[in-house]
């Protein structure tokens, strides 16, 4: 096929014009909402997030001054994190203070040793896995459940027998809030 016939067939074979089998994720945007995320760094099975923790703790301190959210629930794990955050109402943009929190992190970091081809070309340290991975809270239940699953995950992978051993976890403030059961177990 040329011409004019192979162009259609290509766009009827594309989404929006991208190239074939590129998707366009759209993220849902609920100004106001409470929103579960799992951000991970490239290299799997570092323990640069909580060799780094203070550094991460001040970025974060730093982007919320700038751009207000509420903290729910974190977790810090060796290679990744989960939180539970609720932005402002009237604000959606969650995407910004994430972009703002990576890239703070990684300035002044040495480049990964494993940086992709792509990562290279971009001038992009490697230091964390491109995206992350969201869900909007739809009710007090789903809220609940979430929050229970940072306060827990340490146990989940084996770091600790107990959610309270694990230092990196918003578990200890709300205990000291009375929001936790000191003996917490799901």
């Amino acid at each position: 096929m040329k011409g004019r016939a192979a162009t259609a067939v290509h766009r009827a074979l594309t989404r929006d014009g991208n190239s074939a089998g590129m998707s366009r994720y759209l993220r849902p945007r609920a100004a106001g909402a409470s929103v579960f995320f799992t951000v991970a760094v490239a290299e799997r099975g570092s323990d640069l997030l909580v060799r780094e923790v203070g550094r991460l703790r001040q970025i974060v301190t730093a982007t919320r001054a700038e751009r207000p959210f509420h903290i729910n629930a974190w977790v810090v794990m060796p290679d990744h994190l989960h939180c539970v955050w609720t932005l402002p109402e009237g604000d959606a943009d969650f995407s910004t203070r994430w972009r703002l929190i990576k890239g703070r992190f990684s300035a002044g970091l040495p480049v990964s040793e494993r940086r992709s081809p792509s990562k290279a070309a971009k001038s992009e340290k490697g230091i964390w896995q491109r995206r992350f991975w969201e869900h909007h809270i739809r009710d007090e239940a789903d809220y609940a459940a979430h929050v229970r699953y940072c306060w827990w995950d340490p146990v989940k992978h084996g770091f600790v027998t107990k959610p309270t051993d694990w230092p990196y976890s918003s578990i200890h403030r709300d205990i000291r809030l009375g929001r936790a059961d000191p003996e917490f177990h799901p």
